[in-house]
């Protein structure tokens, strides 16, 4: 099962990691430079709750937001 907000479809994004070496100007160095960038998932804050999905309770993953903005009806 995919951990996928079942209300507002939220899922992980991929995003990259920015490895830098060198000490920065302002500090003495020559300036931070960029070493290697590797790809990461920026995964979303998903919990698993009993809600009502068609008037039948059902569990599903959903995202913090949609909890805290009261999106579903607790079963």
């Amino acid at each position: 099962m995919l951990k996928i907000c079942a209300l507002c479809k939220k899922g992980p994004l991929a995003g990259k990691l920015v490895t830098r070496k060198g000490l920065a100007k302002k500090k003495g160095g020559t300036g931070s430079k960029i070493a290697r960038v590797t790809m990461r998932k920026f995964k979303p804050n998903i919990q698993k709750m009993r809600i009502l999905v068609n008037g039948h309770p059902k569990k599903v993953y959903i995202c913090t937001q949609c909890i805290k903005k009261g999106r579903f009806q607790k079963a």
